[in-house]
């Protein structure tokens, strides 16, 4: 019924869109002269507000087709290299790519599709072999494709390294620094030959019990049971993963919209404002973030609830008791994976220190081996996208790479 009423409202909001939209074109079109008096460029501007607030969003594109390398501008072409039911690892290739080193960049499945790390892999293209999994919406897998949970997330990753091959480098941002650093450690329990050189986990919750934020008090103020019974929802008939559960993207969306309401109704308020006044420029700004950020997709039940128990009720990762595949992940094992912990000052969803942990954790590995990154100002999302991610977050990132047989 959830997942029935929320398709209802998306239809009837995108007829809405639609009707508000050409409204707001007849409202500002030249050859009105309407246009031109009262509170006309207002009411036209209101228009567009909702009508890109309430238009139905599908799975973004990276649009990434060129960069620049040693000055010189060369196209970039993207590639699937190898495809799985949940996910396909995608490789973006251009000429400076041959002796570049290979990053694999392990986006977040939270609700939102891969292109949320747009910002990310631009800034890494121009000196690195870049691929990111690229996760598929848990609604269009067909029931016979089997589950997908944190055990198959590790193998996963683990698979798409050994793809890539030996000598790659890993970068986990937000969600998947908990799986990453497991695969990390069992490849190295096992001597892979194709264990990453360098993991780079990036606001992500190794231990939630450091500084829990809304986020985590959210998930252990409730017992388990309570997500099973509120927030799973099955997929309707009309889609390609029908009868699957899931946990829906509309519902991932709209918990985070709540937990900051007044920035996202002031991010609107201004754009609404940019628009009276003309400056198409910085109101197109926050219509590509919000194009983004609104474009969500399902997650698998089995994968959601078990992140929900292991991750954030019971901490198993921390505590040693993580189990892959019924065996212990041992988080000594690493040896020679150089750990890179980025955290941002301001983040409200992984708070300061849970990212840091990792460094404490893997107690066999050499402290030179370790390093810890506090980014002044900087919240979750600016992180991994915006300038201070371009300016002062890469480069640390670029330079511990190259220290580390990059």
């Amino acid at each position: 019924m959830l997942y029935h009423a929320f398709e209802m409202q998306k239809s009837w909001l995108a007829g809405a869109s639609a009707l508000a939209t050409a409204g707001a074109q007849v409202m500002q079109h030249p050859a009105n002269p309407l246009g031109y008096f009262g509170g006309s460029p207002a009411f036209a501007s209101a228009l567009e507000v909702f009508a890109h607030a309430a238009a139905p969003r599908g799975k973004p594109r990276f649009d990434l087709y060129d960069t620049v390398v040693d000055g010189e501008t060369v196209r970039v072409t993207e590639a699937v290299e190898a495809r799985k039911p949940f996910g396909q690892l995608k490789h973006f290739k251009h000429k400076g790519t041959k002796d570049a080193p290979k990053l694999l960049i392990v986006a977040p499945m939270s609700g939102h599709y891969a292109t949320l790390l747009r910002g990310t892999v631009e800034r890494m293209l121009p000196g690195h072999d870049v691929w990111i999994t690229d996760w598929r919406d848990a609604r269009n897998v067909p029931l016979e494709d089997g589950h997908f949970d944190l055990d198959d997330y590790i193998d996963y990753i683990i698979g798409w390294l050994e793809h890539i091959g030996p000598g790659a480098h890993m970068l986990a941002v937000c969600q998947p620094s908990v799986p990453s650093y497991a695969a990390a450690a069992i490849m190295a329990a096992a001597k892979h030959e194709c264990r990453p050189r360098t993991l780079t986990m990036m606001g992500g919750p190794i231990d939630t019990r450091k500084a829990p934020t809304a986020v985590n008090q959210h998930a252990t103020t409730r017992p388990y049971a309570w997500f099973q019974e509120n927030v799973i929802a099955t997929v309707p008939a009309y889609y390609p993963g029908a009868g699957r559960r899931v946990y829906p993207g509309f519902l991932q969306l709209a918990g985070f919209m709540s937990m900051n309401l007044g920035n996202h109704m002031t991010s609107h308020w201004e754009m609404f404002k940019h628009l009276v006044d003309g400056d198409d420029e910085s109101a197109d700004k926050t219509k590509e973030f919000y194009d983004e950020y609104r474009a969500v997709c399902d997650m698998t039940a089995e994968f959601y609830l078990q992140t929900v128990d292991a991750v954030f009720q019971r901490h198993l990762l921390p505590k040693g008791e993580l189990l892959h595949r019924g065996k212990p992940v041992d988080l000594n094992a690493i040896e020679d994976i150089a750990l890179l912990a980025i955290e941002g000052e301001r983040d409200d969803i992984s708070g300061i220190g849970q990212t840091k942990a990792a460094l404490t954790l893997a107690k066999s590995l050499p402290a030179a081996k370790k390093k810890y990154l506090m980014a002044k100002g900087v919240g979750h999302y600016g992180i991994f996208n915006g300038r201070k991610w371009r300016e002062e977050i890469a480069p640390v990132v670029e330079a511990w790479i190259r220290g580390n047989g990059g």
